[in-house]
């Protein structure tokens, strides 16, 4: 996400992230402010090393798949948990679901561990919480790594959207993710790991607050400008800023206990799960055109360009709250690991939603014990937390702002 000045424009581009830009502070800089730049792409071939490219710690992603199993329900349309489990007994997917919880596992902890220690009681770490599969996965791992007892703060974000709650008289914060994220902090503290302080913050992002950052957030967003990267940017800008209500359990209640203002200085994100994992509603469309070659290469192009689409904006947004994002399912070793792993030990579009994308991860998670949220459907952050669409009008979200 960095930025140089461009002399022909005067405005600011972003770097590639696929390039390394090397300036020879030698040189005689004096004509240009910046001098000239060698740049050093990276390749996946290491043929391509003697040309100045750079060689990738990992390969692209395979087209290849494996054999194809049956179906394991007839009731496709109305799934299971006990559906998902069943995959479990079929001896070609048990080396991958752990070969994932291993690599994601080892990416976690690499993350985490170098983390200095704040004191006794201070939260090192957080996620951004919606309770979906990624996030939830990550924290229940997590949980294996940490000491004993250390808090984790679990940052979930709600909108206030005029366009939906004009209407109703419902909590106004009642968003699809508020609800997935109690549930899925109600699964951690009973299930994963039980005397572990679990902080819930529950962020509320009434209309006025976001009219009031807006611009704010939109130049950070910069050079990324569409409908879909403010929804985007917004829930991500207010969810990291961490600034919301503690919750907690009273008997079988939940209620809110005091306002809070977050702690960690690092937090883990779920980016990358999806474009690796067939989680986007394009990925089924690729596997209705053209079955698992069309998908293959759907996948391959979003792991290929997550970089200049993605983690430039996120990252500016989260650290302008002076926090760290760091990415386990964007490691080297976890890339690595899901690109050689065949298409169809990844995901199986032959299943609804809600099984079939990312099917290889809700096996992990089902694994580590998350048995609700290892069968939620992807949705993504602006239409769980309701950032998308707030403005009247007919904009979709790749118009330009």
């Amino acid at each position: 996400g960095e930025a140089l000045p461009v002399e022909d424009n005067g405005g600011w581009v972003e770097l590639a992230a696929q390039v390394i830009y090397c300036m020879d502070l030698g040189l005689d800089t004096s004509a240009e402010l910046f001098g000239s730049f060698t740049e050093y792409a990276w390749s996946y071939s290491k043929e391509n090393k003697a040309g100045g490219y750079l060689t990738l710690p990992f390969g692209q992603v395979t087209l290849v798949t494996g054999d194809a199993d049956p179906v394991v329900s007839d009731t496709l349309t109305n799934y299971r948990l006990e559906d998902l489990a069943q995959f479990q007994h079929i001896d070609a997917w048990q080396p991958y679901i752990d070969g994932l919880e291993e690599a994601l596992t080892r990416a976690i902890r690499a993350r985490v561990m170098s983390i200095p220690d704040r004191g006794a009681g201070v939260p090192r770490v957080g996620i951004l919480f919606s309770g979906g599969v990624d996030c939830i996965t990550i924290a229940a791992l997590l949980a294996r790594i940490l000491p004993p007892g250390e808090p984790v703060e679990l940052f979930n974000v709600a909108f206030e959207n005029p366009r939906q709650t004009s209407s109703t008289k419902q909590n106004i914060y009642d968003v699809p993710d508020r609800n997935t994220g109690r549930s899925g902090w109600l699964e951690l503290c009973t299930k994963i790991d039980t005397q572990r302080d679990w902080r819930l913050v529950e962020v509320d992002v009434p209309y006025g607050l976001v009219q009031e950052y807006q611009a704010h957030i939109r130049q950070l967003l910069e050079p990324s400008a569409t409908v879909m990267d403010m929804s985007i940017g917004m829930a991500l800008w207010f969810a990291s800023r961490g600034e919301g209500w503690l919750i907690k359990r009273s008997g079988s209640s939940i209620e809110r206990q005091e306002e809070y203002h977050g702690m960690a200085r690092v937090l883990l994100l779920g980016m990358g799960a999806d474009e690796q994992l067939g989680g986007y509603s394009r990925h089924r469309s690729a596997w209705d055109r053209g079955g698992e070659l069309e998908l293959g290469r759907e996948i391959r192009l979003d792991v290929q360009r997550i970089a200049t689409r993605n983690l430039g904006r996120d990252d500016r947004v989260v650290s302008d709250n002076g926090k760290e994002s760091r990415y386990p399912f964007l490691a080297a070793s976890v890339v690595g690991y899901l690109s050689a792993v065949p298409l169809n030990r990844k995901m199986d579009m032959r299943y609804p939603r809600g099984i079939g994308e990312k099917l290889l991860l809700r096996l992990l998670a089902h694994q580590l014990g998350l048995t609700q949220a290892c069968l939620l459907a992807k949705r993504a952050i602006q239409f769980g937390a309701r950032t998308a669409k707030m403005e009247s009008g007919r904009t979709k979200g790749q118009d330009s702002l």
